[in-house]
Parts: structure tokens; sequence; C-alpha cells
């Protein structure tokens, strides 16, 4: 099993001691999202045949890679690095930072272990069209050598996500929008154009219907990838899990509104304060990363 560490909050950048102890314990429990009770994720050598780490700051995890290393398990870093202005990410670490990051796991472990992930595409009046064209071929062309795939994907608008949205641009005084899609696919086709120059292929998470010119579907937990950096066969069977993900069959380890990067676009998080407050109530030596969800803090994500 492949295990996904995680797209429902950012482990890298907080948990580590968490993640340290359960990967000593060899297995983990997860508050499962819909209620019901957790269910134990193993972790050991035999159970987990890799990972998949998502992050937007991966330098406070170095040590844990290098556990996972030493354990012989192969392990991807989906790294999501945008450049986007601090009214949309408030806690995030800087471009300049993010990239200096990923060479030091292209160096270290190699340029396979890394996927950029420009996602999610958001358009505002202070991130319109042109502006994403300029800022992705800045970050592009830093990146050129160190990773061969970008992940891109334009920001799925959910009840909580427009709240936030919204309240953002009162407070910061701006504009947002969810172009259509022949926007969508113009911009993308533009994208794809930039990270083909600089030896990247681009992939689109789960929107098929956007799918343009050499855009293919992304497969973020990607067991080839895995196998590459392996050196051995990973085999595991394409399970999404949302309509057009074609993901390998894994199990996320994560918790959603856990992550405190402020991001105000995310769809891991309904209410901002509520991450921090987890992220400080937070007890490295449970088992479980959040607490069971009850019917009523699943009223409150809502």
């Amino acid at each position: 099993m492949i295990v996904s560490a995680s797209y429902r909050t950012d482990i890298p950048a907080f948990y580590r001691r968490w993640f340290l102890a359960r990967l000593a314990d060899g297995y983990c429990r997860v508050a499962n999202p819909y209620g019901g009770p957790p269910y134990r994720v193993a972790l050991t050598r035999v159970a987990a045949d890799g990972f998949v780490f998502w992050t937007r700051n991966v330098a406070p995890f170095t040590a844990a890679l290098r556990a996972v290393e030493t354990r012989d398990q192969p392990f991807v870093v989906q790294f999501t690095a945008t450049g986007y202005p601090r009214v949309l990410e408030r806690s995030v670490i800087a471009a300049d930072e993010a990239i200096a990051q990923m060479r030091m796991l292209a160096t270290d472990f190699g340029p396979r272990v890394v996927v950029w992930r420009y996602d999610p595409v958001v358009l505002t009046k202070l991130t319109p069209a042109r502006w994403h064209r300029e800022n992705f071929a800045r970050l592009a062309a830093r990146l050129h050598g160190l990773c061969d795939e970008v992940v891109v994907s334009f920001a799925q608008i959910y009840a909580k996500t427009r709240r936030r949205l919204t309240r953002a641009a009162q407070d910061e005084d701006f504009a947002w929008w969810d172009p259509p899609a022949d926007e969508k696919k113009a911009l993308l086709g533009q994208l794809g154009d930039i990270a083909g120059a600089h030896g990247m292929a681009l992939s689109l998470c789960a929107q098929p219907a956007l799918l343009v010119h050499d855009a293919r579907p992304a497969r973020c937990i990607d067991s080839a990838r895995l196998s590459d950096v392996a050196g051995r066969v990973i085999d595991a069977p394409i399970k999404g899990n949302r309509k057009g993900c074609e993901c390998a069959r894994s199990r996320d380890i994560g918790s959603y509104d856990s992550c405190a990067q402020g991001c105000v676009y995310c769809y891991a998080v309904s209410n901002p304060i509520k991450a921090v407050r987890a992220l400080r109530g937070h007890d490295p030596d449970r088992d479980m990363l959040a607490p069971e969800i009850t019917e009523k803090s699943k009223c409150e994500t809502r």
C-alpha cells in the first residue's frame, strides 16, 4: 500500500514529531473524515510500499525523509510553490525558499523525487491570467533541471472556499472570479508551452474536461514514479478519490482543518482559526493526528 501524507494537511511542515513517532511504532490511526470509527494504517516496511508527501515547506521534515530513506521505503514529494501575494497565502514560505528546498531534494534524493505543484490556479485582480503566465515562467525557469513534471489545476470553488475568498477580497480590496472553461483552457495551453520549454511535462489534477494540447491527467499518487525512485516495481491499481482522479490506490493519514499555512483558497480548511487551534493543541505522542470526527465537528466543517 502507498501512504499519502497528506493531501488533507501539511504533515512535513507541521507534524514531523508525530510522523517519526508513528513510523517508529509502525502504524497510525486516522480520523474518518466522513464519520464513523477511525481506521488504522500500517507504516512498516512490509506494509507501506512507499510514501507520497505533500507540502509547501519540507525543511522541518528533513530528518523524517532520512528516516524513511534508511528504511528502504521510497518517497515522492509533491511540493507546492506558487509565489502568490501574501493576501492569498498568509503563512507560506517565499518562492525563493521553496525553490531552494526543491533543489535540495533533487540534489540529495534525485530529481524523480520532486514534483512541482502550481496548484491551484486562482484568478484575482492581483493574479490575472497575464500575471500567472509571467509568474509561472519565472518559477519554471528556476526549476529547470530540478524536476520533470508540474501539476496544475484551477481552484475548486466549494461553499467554504467561496466564503473565504470573498471575505479576503472584501478585507483586502480585490476581486476574484472563476473563469469560464475556454479561458482556463487557453491559460493551461500557455502554461504547458512554458513548462515544455523548461523540460517539464504539465499534468492536470482531476479536471479532465480542461485537458488541452499535450497536458495529461495527473497521477499525484504515482506508482510508476515511486518504482523509478525505488529501483523496483511498486504495483498499485488506479483508484482515484474523485471524478477524473487517476491516482494509484493509497491510504491518506492526514486530517482536515489542521493545516496552518493560511491559504484562503484551500479546500482542506473550513476555518483558519480552527486549523491553528488544532496545531497548537496537537499531541505528537498520540497515534492519531486529529481527534475523532463527531457529529458536531462534521457540522463545523460544512
